[in-house]
């Protein structure tokens, strides 16, 4: 059984339909009934179907307590403002008629106003957006939690599809556990024109943000690939090895302890670890790689692993033995980060690395945050030329790129129109007291990401093609 709220049914046709706006009654007469019966307060009239009256309870303020109560004690059935707990009650209610649990997806329920309409929907009914209603949608989110948890051990099993800290399914897996296929609409023949987009990897940069909970490395990579990311990206290093017996002795407060080593030996995924990150990975259709910041962690990550991809990161760009040792050992493809280095670095790298299939060029500026006025988004298209020079020459292919830094997207979207091939971002999964996160990890709580993704992926629109041509856009006004 599916129950809609407000016009979802115009997107996937409902059983039950549940609104209280005037302006959704317009929408659904325009695009013509769909369910079955429609909840409601107001006076919409819909021959053919069964329509049931409700009051409806707005939200004022400092009132959520007395709306979950009314959730909670069920001597009520209202129209609420926030209406997936009307929704819920009326899937309570079945399953308390059939006397058994019942499993309840929440399709679309994504808390996001900013990302717009489905694009099922192509035209507007509802009002504008205000700054006022935007909060409220925003609020929901948090009405949620309380309310999964007022559901624990009741009759509903309720998943939540989508890229927050409570959601635990995504929208990916739910089409592939039904079996369904999603594709891109196909424009009208008469319109139809291939869009050449430059190819561009997003990478979300998860550093050791997991903390060595693979319950947490988990979220983040299914957050990062519901945003849309292409790769997810982890690091490697021995502690004993990277840090002095001094650092590691020295007092840090943390859940793992009361020294600075037993912090860094928790963030430190191992075999388990890494299997598991494979195995989510695979599932989900997105790659990972890591960053190997000494020699005895990339023995071990080449004797344990089948790693995809290696980065050697701006960290450890003084430490040339180690470097070299990589150079002379691994053939396969490189990611090279080229923070606090200069030309002449950027040369011992092109004539060191010889062996490997491809090596990854990103520039980067190891400040965080790097200021606007250092990112220097020209060095991606020096790298880009690089890439021109080397593609008639024996040796690696070589991808320019950029690690961002800086805060935002701006950065990385101009560094598409240089020619970047992967661009890279640090995440974060909520903050703590205990742990340093970077100032510029986004955190994958918010939509901060996704609307970094959303704005590379425009960025490699308006890029599109290098062929001057006549689009099926223009025309002659005379």
């Amino acid at each position: 059984m599916v129950i809609g709220i407000n016009d979802a049914e115009r997107i996937h046709p409902a059983d039950i339909t549940i609104f209280h706006e005037d302006w959704v009654a317009d929408s659904l007469q325009d695009d013509g009934l769909q369910s079955k019966a429609y909840i409601t307060s107001t006076e919409f009239h819909a021959p053919g179907h069964t329509v049931v009256r409700a009051p409806y309870k707005p939200l004022s303020n400092d009132e959520e307590d007395i709306m979950l109560s009314r959730f909670q004690n069920r001597d009520e059935t209202a129209i609420e403002e926030v209406m997936f707990l009307t929704a819920l009650e009326v899937a309570r209610t079945i399953a308390d008629t059939k006397g058994r649990t019942q499993t309840v997806y929440m399709v679309g329920f994504d808390f996001s106003p900013a990302s717009g309409n489905a694009r099922a929907a192509n035209t507007q009914y509802s009002p504008e957006l205000t700054s006022h209603r935007k909060a409220g949608v925003e609020l929901q989110q948090y009405i949620l939690r309380n309310a999964l948890y007022v559901l624990e051990d009741s009759n509903l099993d309720v998943h939540h599809v989508g890229s927050h800290e409570f959601s635990n399914l995504t929208t990916e897996a739910l089409n592939e556990k039904y079996r369904v296929e999603v594709s891109e609409p196909t424009p009208a023949e008469d319109q139809a024109e291939e869009l050449e987009v430059p190819a561009v990897e997003i990478t979300a940069e998860i550093t050791t943000n997991h903390f060595g909970d693979l319950d947490r490395l988990e979220q983040l990579v299914r957050s990062a690939h519901a945003a849309g990311a292409d790769w997810v990206k982890v690091q490697k290093r021995d502690v004993e090895h990277f840090y002095t017996a001094e650092q590691l002795a020295a007092p840090y407060k943390s859940p793992f302890g009361t020294t600075f080593g037993d912090y860094r030996h928790q963030l430190e995924l191992g075999k388990e670890g890494f299997t598991f990150l494979d195995e989510l990975t695979k599932d989900l259709g997105i790659k990972w790689f890591a960053s190997v910041l000494d020699q005895p962690s990339f023995e071990w990550m080449m004797e344990h692993l089948d790693i995809p991809l290696v980065k050697l990161p701006s960290t450890i760009s003084r430490k040339k033995d180690y470097l070299e040792y990589v150079a002379n050992n691994y053939t396969g493809s490189l990611v090279i980060s080229t923070g606090m280095t200069d030309q002449d670095y950027e040369q011992w790298l092109l004539e060191t690395f010889t062996k490997q299939d491809t090596l990854y060029l990103l520039h980067c500026n190891s400040a965080y945050p790097t200021p606007d006025e250092h990112t220097n988004i020209g060095v991606v298209r020096h790298y880009a030329q690089l890439a021109e020079e080397q593609a008639s020459k024996p040796g690696p292919r070589i991808v320019p790129g950029y690690s961002s830094h800086d805060f935002g997207w701006m950065a990385s979207a101009l560094a598409v129109a240089a020619g970047a091939g992967m661009v890279e971002k640090h995440v974060k999964l909520g903050n703590t007291e205990w742990a340093h996160f970077d100032a510029v990890a986004v955190d994958l709580t918010t939509d901060a990401f996704k609307e970094y993704v959303d704005n590379v992926r425009q960025a490699q629109i308006h890029v599109g093609s290098t062929e001057k041509k006549i689009t099926a856009s223009e025309h002659h006004k005379y």
